[in-house]
């Protein structure tokens, strides 16, 4: 017998070919009548079964053979048959003389697309693992390429890692079957590889242009033509990019958002265009309640205390369940110097931050600190693009299918937060094109304020989406909803007006501006509905209604005030930063938009600090415009 390794010389083209299959050949790579170098992996009363790659074997049968074989055993073995339902039937086939010609596995051939396993195929897929979470039985390995992400089940025992060695980020080969599980497609797995070298860096390139491409946001209109939020539209596009990234390379969104009507607006449309992405990407049926969570704040900035709680439940999760760190998203907060703390405690760990506000910010004090800051003070716009508009026009982005469900939001979110834009004009003819008039909007954020008092920390998802409108599947529980929320927070508004009003208290300020003072500690009613805040504005919005001027409400405890102004061309922010530098010992922090916000200081410092504000509030200037396009939009 003689074997010749090519072909060409000595007269080689004229012998027999014997073909080495490379391990991962499939039955593609086969044909009736050649010959190939196989290997016996069973030997039965039948005959003996033989290998002549990973994916291929057939059977031998004992009629054919003229001597025994034991397993691992080598043989040139010629394929006879090949059955309807697959399976090969070999006989030996060794020529006295041969030449071996290797056979390489087509990469093409060798990967199935995870958006096209079928249950019962037996599959090979390439790609990252993205998530590795040890259940009671099997291990759980989720694998992405550049078309899904789908769990590969692999049992070593109940309980018990199976390959050990394989991490989040490692570039992997998984064998197995594609079955159904709790209605979603897994992949039993027979095999798992950690490819390395070439290999790892082909996936990787691979998926890597994959991502690129599936990343890109919709290329979508905006709902209304508006030059001042061109440039924050562009900006959009990056953050959509980089939210849509994180879904395909699975790592989890935790939004943060203010609890008040324009962040709910704000938070509500992004978390249904993220979660049908998820669902999208995602082959596990539970991945939308995995990767996204949606969180309200009391503050409108990141509180020490919540940065803390958002940490230790991420680490939590990459320890039990083998998440990456998540992306924070913070929505109609996060743009000020107070939020620099929480960022600080996130920046020892990989956990990126996006920041989509429309409060006055501190650039200088976050812009280190985040990946993406969208807020129109960055282009010399201002508060009256609210947040909701904004995220309206990034969910779209993400999904657009969802815009017909949008459509009344931006004007739900600027009635909310007082927005006297003139493209509220425009927002409002969306809405009653949608079937909702202005008193409808109202409502709706009368009773968003009113659940999300209530709420708390809760993010009450179906209720929230119910009170919007938003994915809620009953119009008229919509509608009865809405009616009874708000009708509860008028009575408590009134309830409270009722109280505090007798104890305003008026002084005239040297611009000739009206102010009016109200002790909320001890003139309102306390731990109810309204809070401090809204009942500032509330007894605000009447003084402003009743006079007719130039006004500014400060509702103010013990060591807090919060701020309204209308007429009056305040900073207050520019006010928070000059008295904290110049009322030594006060302590005074706080923030917001120019003529609304807040202030908080050392308890035993309330008299020198309101003073030191009062007399600043005298010193800015009148605007009588400002005044009458507030009232009007409200």
């Amino acid at each position: 017998m003689t074997e010749a390794n090519g072909a060409g010389e000595n007269g080689d083209d004229d012998l027999s070919v014997v073909y080495d299959l490379a391990p991962a050949c499939t039955a593609e790579d086969v044909s009736v009548g050649e010959r190939y170098h196989a290997t016996v992996n069973g030997v039965v009363d039948y005959g003996v079964f033989v290998d002549v790659s990973d994916e291929v074997s057939g059977l031998i049968h004992e009629s054919e053979l003229d001597r025994a074989y034991d397993v691992g055993d080598k043989l040139i073995a010629q394929l006879e048959t090949i059955r309807d339902n697959g399976d090969m039937a070999f006989v030996p086939g060794e020529p006295e003389e041969y030449r071996t010609v290797a056979v390489d596995a087509d990469p093409d051939q060798l990967r199935d697309r995870i958006d096209d396993l079928e249950p019962a195929d037996t599959s090979v897929v390439e790609g990252k693992i993205v998530q590795v979470k040890q259940t009671g039985g099997p291990t759980l390995f989720h694998v992405r390429d550049g078309t899904g992400v789908i769990p590969a089940a692999a049992f070593e025992e109940a309980g018990v890692r199976a390959y050990p060695d394989v991490e989040i980020g490692d570039a992997v080969r998984i064998k197995g079957i594609v079955e159904r599980h709790d209605g979603s497609r897994q992949l039993e797995v027979n095999s798992l590889t950690v490819l390395d070298g070439d290999e790892a860096e082909a996936v990787t390139e691979r998926l890597e242009t994959a991502v690129e491409e599936w990343a890109e946001p919709h290329d979508v209109e905006p709902l209304i033509e508006w030059d001042a939020m061109q440039p924050l539209l562009e900006e959009l596009e990056g953050v959509a990019r980089l939210l849509r990234s994180a879904v395909i390379e699975g790592r989890p969104i935790r939004v943060r958002h203010h609890a008040d009507g324009d962040g709910m607006c704000a938070a509500v449309p992004v978390e249904y265009a993220l979660e049908r992405f998820i669902g999208e990407v995602h082959e596990d049926a539970d991945a939308p309640r995995h990767l996204f969570r949606r969180l309200p704040s009391k503050a409108p900035f990141y509180e020490m205390e919540d940065a803390t709680r958002d940490l230790n439940f991420a680490l939590e999760d990459r320890a039990r369940h083998g998440q990456k760190l998540p992306l924070l998203l913070m929505l109609d907060n996060g743009s000020t110097e107070e939020d620099v703390p929480g960022y600080r405690n996130l920046a020892h760990y990989d956990i990126p931050i996006v920041v989509i506000d429309h409060h006055h910010p501190d650039p200088d004090a976050v812009q280190d600190l985040v990946a993406e800051h969208v807020n129109p003070y960055l282009h010399g716009e201002d508060y009256r693009i609210t947040t909701g508009m904004l995220c309206v026009e990034l969910a779209r982005m993400i999904d657009p299918s969802i815009t017909d469900e949008l459509r009344h939001v931006p004007a739900v979110a600027g009635i909310s937060d007082r927005s006297s834009a003139t493209a509220m004009a425009d927002y409002l003819e969306l809405a009653r094109e949608a079937g909702y008039d202005e008193d409808d909007l109202k409502a709706i954020g009368e009773a968003l304020d009113y659940e999300a008092h209530w709420l708390k920390y809760d993010p009450g998802r179906n209720l929230i989406d119910d009170v919007l409108d938003v994915g809620s599947d009953d119009p008229d529980r919509h509608r009865d909803l809405v009616a009874f929320l708000s009708e509860r927070s008028t009575e408590a508004v009134d309830r409270q007006l009722d109280a505090a009003l007798p104890h305003v208290e008026e002084e005239a300020l040297d611009n000739g501006a009206r102010l009016f003072l109200l002790d909320v500690e001890n003139h309102a009613h306390r731990f109810t509905y309204p809070a401090p805040g809204k009942t500032t504005g509330a007894v605000h919005d009447r003084m402003v209604a009743e006079t007719g001027d130039p006004v500014i409400t400060i509702g103010y405890g013990p060591d807090f005030a919060v701020l309204r102004s209308d007429g009056v061309r305040l900073d207050i922010p520019g006010m928070v930063a000059d008295l904290s530098a110049e009322i030594e010992g006060g302590g005074v922090g706080g923030g917001g938009h120019l003529v609304v916000g807040s202030i908080n200081f050392v308890q035993g410092m309330r008299d020198e600090v309101l003073d030191a504000l009062i007399e600043k509030m005298g010193d800015a200037e009148i605007d009588e415009a400002i005044g009458s396009a507030t009232a009007a939009a409200e």
